[in-house]
């Protein structure tokens, strides 16, 4: 609960170090935060320069004032580098200036350096308010009123490489560039039968490398926390690219962090990974360094979001907390927001470079912690040119691997990683074509290592998938045909048809022996509707689809001045909605779980049209397919026109299918390779142990987990398609609020 007797009532925001995309729904969502409790909200241009330049660059801004930033790349009010203010005469005027606007709470946007100045800023300002009282530049009253400087820092650096925080603001925007280099890259190096060189962003941290390796399927990787264990690093590099042309391969990529070494110390550039490659193996080499390209676009869905959940909640901190707390770091753990003391943060940050610079390798990839470690052993194994060779006389268990449900972008992702890591142990894979229909009728083939080479990137479904659900007879069909090929275990990869259809099949297992065996359900749906799981694969890609043709179509509407309508998928399900509302600004969202009125319309329309009359452009409405049968999009859409009359007109916008396309987004291509890994090791720990048990795994209060497929019908509404439980319900108040 708010301390009112000390809660401030200016609350000022700035952005500070590299840009990075998503900085400014950051800024956004403090301004709205701020001024949706009664705070006055200001904006410092250019970062702490502005801060020590006073005068217009530190601002009273409105609503208004942050309207339209929301979509754009970088941050519009700017950062600078200030030598000024690493003196303390320069912070002693910055102090001056925020007392003579009565502002003593500051939330930085920024990236270790930043946050570490505003600490120092901090630290000082006491001692600093009680010179400028004596000295007669403040008021005794206004020193007394502001004695300490509330602080809340919140990590903006497209390196994620700060403690304290599973995401920093702009690390998913920059992935998305990379990714996007990347896959142009690919197809022309495979043209020419070329390897390419791709230097990224990253300084000590070899996230942005090894999470486009794991999106992209590199090679090699450099990377600073992990160099090649080896003695020679150059010949483990050479002999990895020389298996892989043996086996067929026409391209190679190797990655490699700005800041990467060998395990002597020795600084390993791409131009010297070039060198190596043409020397040794008479490679045509290319070399492109990303730069700052990776900073640069629109930010992508998840930084829009996530930016706007720590820009509330750090506003939110300052206005809860006493005066004297401890400056806290806002930031992101599993899919919950979490803060942490804002120094312990910057120097656990610090050690990891620390252990780099001392060579020690294990402890920084220690610090690095969560899926670091785990990401880099799955992509080691990904990127070799065969499976390891198995002990002699080892059982080789069978898998199949199959999806369920409509098509959902990583689908193909999944089946790549679940080929290679069941054939890495030894194990045969098999894919069954177009889902349990395809179970039912013995479509069913043996993969190979190679089977899915450039499977990482594709959209769609290569083995097929459909939303067939088996009745008794097929069970029995499919029961035989399991039998036929002696499978052991299932990995079904999809979504509500396909986890119906592997719960019967579970229920059936004690009247056909053959399907007493373990099944294992990843989800994989755009629409975020399933049991056991707060996020499924696939809807982070449609939820990137969508922002992209909102973005255009706020472009086209504020031309105009015009309504539009815009109507998303889901089925029963309000997830891509409100998401999608969140991250495009949307001023109306209607959803599925929550029923439409009539007077529901009207308070809308009402609203809406004294916007307008106030000068406003763009009306963004965002509705679910099944948000309700009789205001269908058409009739929402004629009400709006009917009523703007003059002031503005309405039109629909039906999204469709482009929703289920397109190449999956890289969070989804890891979170598709990371999942299918735990299934793997799953329906590994089943078969080797001889045990039975079926789950569906999934991310819960952010952490991994796996559900019992027996309570499926547990977790599911009786008359609707989606949950009982959905957490993600919970960020409606905070669209609310963003439209204020």
């Amino acid at each position: 609960m708010t301390d009112t007797a000390h809660a401030p009532t200016s609350i000022a925001v700035l952005t500070s170090g590299g840009d990075a995309g998503g900085m400014n729904a950051a800024v956004r969502a403090v301004v709205r935060t701020a001024i949706s409790r009664d705070a006055d909200a200001y904006v410092i241009q250019d970062g702490w320069q502005g801060l020590v330049d006073g005068g217009q660059a530190i601002r009273r801004v409105s609503s208004a004032d942050v309207g339209g930033i929301l979509h754009r790349g970088g941050t519009v009010f700017g950062t600078a580098r200030c030598e000024a203010f690493r003196t303390r005469q320069g912070r002693r005027e910055g102090v001056r200036h925020l007392l003579e606007r009565g502002i003593d709470a500051l939330v930085v946007i920024g990236g270790d350096g930043s946050l570490t100045g505003a600490n120092i800023f901090r630290e000082e300002w006491p001692g600093v308010v009680t010179e400028l009282a004596e000295a007669g530049e403040v008021t005794a009253e206004v020193a007394a009123s502001h004695p300490v400087l509330r602080l809340v820092g919140l990590a903006g650096s497209i390196d994620n490489d700060m403690s304290g925080t599973d995401m920093t603001i702009g690390a998913d925007t920059a992935l998305h560039r990379i990714t996007e280099a990347l896959d142009s890259i690919r197809s022309t190096a495979s043209s020419h039968q070329r390897t390419f060189v791709v230097e990224v962003m990253g300084r000590h941290c070899g996230y942005l490398a090894l999470t486009a390796g794991l999106a992209t399927a590199a090679n090699w990787l450099l990377i600073p926390e992990h160099p090649p264990e080896g003695g020679d690093w150059a010949q483990e590099m050479c002999a990895a690219m020389r298996a892989g042309h043996e086996i067929g391969r026409r391209q190679s990529l190797v990655l490699v962090t700005e800041g990467s070494q060998s395990r002597e110390g020795e600084p390993i550039t791409a131009e010297r990974v070039k060198e190596v490659l043409e020397e040794q193996l008479g490679e045509d080499t290319r070399v492109t360094i990303l730069g700052h390209v990776q900073r640069g676009g629109a930010p992508s869905a998840i930084d829009r979001v996530l930016a706007t959940r720590l820009g509330h909640a750090a506003v939110e901190r300052l206005l809860a907390d006493p005066p004297d707390t401890t400056p806290q770091l806002i930031g992101i753990r599993g899919n919950e927001v979490a803060s942490s003391p804002l120094m312990e943060c910057v120097t656990r940050t610090h050690e990891v470079a620390e252990r780099i610079a001392q060579q020690d390798y294990e402890g920084a990839m220690l610090l690095r912690g969560g899926s670091f470690p785990e990401s880099q052993t799955i992509l080691s194994t990904m990127q070799q040119a065969a499976p390891r060779p198995t002990a002699h006389g080892r059982r080789r268990f069978r898998l199949a691997v199959l999806h369920g449900g409509g098509p959902a972008p990583g689908m193909n992702t999944a089946v790549r990683a679940a080929v290679r890591l069941g054939l890495n142990r030894g194990y045969s894979v098999l894919t069954v074509k177009n889902g349990f229909l395809g179970l039912r009728n013995g479509d069913i083939q043996e993969m190979e290592w190679m089977s899915v080479s450039g499977w990482v990137s594709e959209g769609g479904a290569d083995i097929g998938t459909n939303r067939y659900v088996p009745d008794e007879p097929a069970i029995a069909q499919i029961a035989k045909q399991l039998a036929a090929h002696r499978i052991d275990g299932i990995l079904m990869a999809g979504g509500w048809s396909g986890y119906q259809a592997a719960h019967l099949l579970h229920t059936h297992r004690q009247k056909y022996a053959a399907l007493d065996i373990p099944i294992i359900c990843m989800p994989m749906t755009i629409n975020n509707d399933l049991p056991g799981t707060e996020l499924t694969i696939g809807s982070d890609t449609a939820l990137n689809s969508i922002v992209a043709d909102v973005d255009k179509i706020r472009q086209s509407a504020v031309a105009s001045r015009r309504v539009f309508v815009v109507e998303v998928m889901g089925h029963d399900c309000g997830y891509l909605a409100l998401m999608a509302g969140v991250a495009t600004g949307a001023e109306l969202i209607y959803l599925p779980e929550r029923e439409i009125t009539l007077n529901d319309l009207c308070v809308d329309v009402r609203n809406l049209t004294e916007r307008f009359r106030s000068g406003k452009r763009l009306g963004l409405v965002i509705r679910s397919e099944s948000a309700d049968p009789v205001y269908t999009t058409d009739f929402i859409t004629s009400v709006f026109q009917k009523e703007g009359g003059d002031l503005f007109d309405a039109r629909p916008a039906i999204l469709g299918h482009v929703q289920e396309g397109g190449d999956p987004s890289p969070f989804d291509r890891v979170q598709a390779t990371g999942l299918t890994a735990h299934c793997i090791e799953y329906l590994a720990e089943q078969l080797e142990s001889g045990g039975r048990a079926s789950a569906m795994i999934g991310f819960q209060s952010g952490r991994l987990q796996f559900t019992d497929l027996t309570s499926y019908p547990r977790l599911i509404e009786d008359t609707a398609q989606r949950p009982r439980e959905q957490r993600w319900m919970n960020q409606l108040p905070l669209a609310e609020i963003m439209t204020v």
